[in-house]
């Protein structure tokens, strides 16, 4: 199987560092897609096996796993202050807001400038090194980057 084609990035260096404090990319609608290894660092950080974890946290389907989603909030582990499992958060988490749909299309990370405050903040970041970071969330996550030939 060959490695999947990545768009060229449509910019050259962009400026992000997360804000103290800010939780916006954590109330974006939509779903929390986790790994494997993402399930078993979750589970021990809150002192649980991985199995009681899934049991409670998480949804199995035949192609991914994904965060349970609470009624009126995105995330079972967000809270007033923040992350409640911030040391072993998932890697879509993780990686925001270098995933590859953002950096690959400027007005993409335009769209997500308008909720997340640390996107132009900070000091100047290499598109190449955004990239490498990107590519950890297209690997995590293969079967949401499928490119046609």
């Amino acid at each position: 199987m060959s490695a999947p084609k990545t768009r060229r990035p449509e910019m050259e260096s962009i400026r992000f560092t997360c804000q103290r404090g800010c939780i916006n990319c954590c109330t974006q609608e939509g779903r929390i897609y986790i790994t494997e290894d993402d399930l078993v660092r979750a589970a021990k950080f809150v002192s649980m096996t991985p199995k009681a974890f899934e049991k409670k946290h998480v949804v199995r389907t035949s192609h991914e796993l994904r965060f349970r989603k609470p009624r009126k909030k995105q995330c079972p582990f967000l809270v007033a202050s923040g992350c409640s499992i911030h040391p072993a958060k998932p890697t879509q988490c993780r990686t925001f807001p270098f995933w590859p749909e953002l950096l690959e299309r400027e007005v993409e990370w335009n769209e997500a400038a308008t909720y997340c405050p640390g996107i132009g903040q900070g000091p100047l970041i290499q598109i190449a090194a955004a990239m490498e970071i990107a590519e950890e969330q297209r690997s995590a996550y293969p079967h949401m980057y499928i490119v046609e030939a």
